[in-house]
């Protein structure tokens, strides 16, 4: 791999398609494990001098600045509240523009890289209201001039909060005598009202905000005194990392481990990579090694160290606590994980240090300092409310909410186009950019575009949802997989709404009718097979399988053992379903037709050869 070059898989770009499509994901699957997506090196390089140079170095000098500190003497700073508060800030604003989470090649953005505000300041987009039949004035899926204007409205509220000084502040006065104030909490009131709006008419900002992490923040800087403030931050991040640490329980995070490592620029060892593969290239389950890796070093240390930090009194436990944290994080953000969550981690590091060793619970700013203990006891409730609803109903709650990043265990979906159809996407759908392929082309022959697209398909084989989403597409398209025109949907999500960061529910059937409604294709053009998250408290995933033009066409589950002891390419066949209802032929005609009574057919049972009623066009 050269510093422009990328490490190309090793196969004929012309003769690629002409292979079946199992025998595809085998050979992309077995490249990924050696050298990742093989970015040139240029690419990691842009990201850090994004993430360090224009988000840490602007973000720094901004919140320094405009604060009356110095930005080059950092032990005047680095314990300021304001300086914390204006990193949050500062933060949102990066996310919610775009340039954060989910930028750039390795989240499917080529060309143009941004997505965020090349969208959303367009009318006509994409718009994703998560309750349109329930909450007033949300219907409809295209964005409004009233909908840009509450977008402009939200950027122009970050950077006024982020440039202007701080205001003094008796409870902080108080406590910490030498200080610079706060960010003035009329700013977080109508940022707060601006969030919740734009949620409410578009779930996509919402998620892009990270709301579930930082809106929760911002209601703390708008209405808690100075030492309750820092207490419930710190519950906030305890929160994100114990719920993350607790997801991450189950089958499905050691299939993560093995190519979020094989991703990671600096490990050139060929050999290490292959150790976290049970007997690369034969056996590509996650090896003792890999489970190791996410349960000890991940799951243990996201649970007990941040317990730690809440609650130790001893200085240099703390400080071994705080220093883990920082590492923890910075080693995620090392491996450029897909979606590339980078900024996010390096908060989150810096926030580690801040909350837990700037204002220590030795020194006044233990739980039981404050000042008003049943509220804080409600806003620990509150913060745990929707992790546990989402890991009980995820069909309810987003992943993000739910707190379980990077655990593996996500709403996911396989997109599946008729020859030629995917070009409606191109025609007729407005957004900021053209589809990922489409984007590749302006770099790459038609050929190698094709193979780069597979990579991310072999990406998805290779976590547990991948087994089920490749199974559930070869009973519903039978031979046709190998002509079909098939699409990792989260990337091809991103080039849709401009985010997605890995959140199925973003691409569910709530999005393809969107979809339908501009681009008008036939029944068996555009299939969709599409899982929900695992329930924390059940050993099955639910599916959907849905046509464009007709609706859900079959609903299911499937165990989750099944799917993370196959193979990638599914050597077996696919995994087994039980289907809970699916739509006959019969009845699917009838959808087509308004003359015909449509009454869909119901049944239940193990699906069999002829018990299948797929679709068929």
């Amino acid at each position: 791999m050269g510093f422009k070059e990328a490490d190309f898989p090793p196969v004929d770009p012309q003769t690629f398609l002409d292979k079946p499509f199992l025998d595809r994901l085998r050979v992309l699957g077995a490249h990924w494990a050696e050298y990742g997506f093989g970015s040139p090196k240029m690419v990691h390089v842009i990201y850090l001098l994004k993430v360090f140079v224009f988000y840490a170095g602007v973000g720094i000098t901004l919140a320094t600045l405009t604060s009356g500190l110095n930005p080059l003497h950092v032990s005047e700073w680095w314990n300021q509240p304001i300086v914390y508060q204006k990193a949050v800030l500062w933060t949102v604003l990066v996310e919610v523009l775009g340039i954060g989470g989910s930028w750039g090649p390795l989240a499917g953005h080529f060309k143009p890289m941004t997505g965020g505000l090349l969208y959303w300041l367009r009318p006509n987009t994409i718009r994703l209201p998560p309750w349109p039949g329930k909450v007033p004035f949300t219907k409809g899926d295209s964005r409004t001039p009233f909908d840009v204007m509450v977008y402009a409205l939200l950027l122009a509220n970050l950077v006024v909060a982020v440039v202007l000084p701080g205001v003094s502040s008796t409870s902080l006065d108080g406590a910490l005598p030498d200080n610079q104030g706060l960010v003035n909490p009329v700013l977080m009131y109508t940022l707060i009202a601006l969030l919740v709006l734009m949620g409410l008419r578009d779930k996509v900002i919402f998620i892009a905000a990270r709301s579930e992490q930082y809106l929760p923040a911002l209601i703390f800087f708008g209405f808690l005194p100075f030492v309750d403030m820092i207490l419930a931050l710190k519950l906030l991040i305890v929160t994100v990392w114990v719920g993350a640490g607790v997801s991450k329980l189950g089958h499905h995070f050691s299939n993560v481990i093995p190519p979020m490592l094989s991703n990671t620029p600096w490990l050139g060892s060929k050999a290490i990579k292959r150790s976290h593969y049970r007997n690369f290239p034969v056996d590509m389950r996650p090896s003792k090694l890999a489970a190791g890796v996410g349960h000890v070093l991940g799951t243990i240390v996201e649970i007990v160290t941040p317990l730690v930090l809440l609650f130790s009194t001893n200085k240099w436990l703390t400080l071994a606590a705080v220093a883990l944290m920082v590492c923890f994080h910075l080693f995620i953000l090392s491996t450029f994980p897909l979606a590339v969550p980078l900024e996010w981690n390096l908060l989150f590091a810096y926030a580690a240090i801040f909350l837990f060793w700037g204002f220590p619970n030795w020194d006044g700013y233990g739980l039981t300092d404050t000042t008003m203990p049943w509220a804080l006891v409600a806003i620990a409730i509150a913060l745990c409310f929707f992790p546990v609803l989402g890991n009980l109903r995820p069909d309810l709650v987003s992943f993000l909410p739910s707190m379980r990043q990077y655990a593996g265990n996500w709403a996911s979906a396989t997109w599946a186009f008729a020859p030629g159809a995917e070009d409606k996407l191109d025609k007729f759908v407005v957004r900021g950019a053209k589809n990922t392929r489409t984007q590749l082309l302006a770099s790459y022959p038609p050929e190698v575009a094709d193979v780069v697209m597979h990579q991310m398909m072999a990406w998805r084989s290779m976590h547990s949802q991948g087994r089920a989403l490749f199974s559930l597409m070869l009973r519903h398209l039978g031979d046709d997989i190998n002509t079909y025109t098939l699409r990792e949907a989260e990337f091809s999500c991103n080039s849709l709404v401009a985010f997605n960061f890995g959140d199925g529910h973003l691409h569910d059937e709530k999005m393809i009718a969107a979809l339908q409604r501009r681009c008008d294709f036939a029944p068996g053009e555009f299939t969709i097979a599409w899982i929900e998250s695992q329930p924390i408290h059940k050993g099955t995933q639910s599916y959907k399988v849905i046509d464009a033009a007709l609706g859900v066409i079959e609903t299911g589950t499937y165990r989750v053992k099944d799917a993370v002891e196959e193979q990638p390419w599914l050597p077996n066949g696919p995994i087994p379903f039980e289907v809970d209802w699916t739509l006959d032929v019969d009845a699917a005609r009838a959808l087509t037709d308004p003359e015909i009574v449509r009454e869909p057919k119901m049944r239940s049972g193990a699906v069999g050869d002829a018990a299948q009623n797929q679709v068929q066009q």
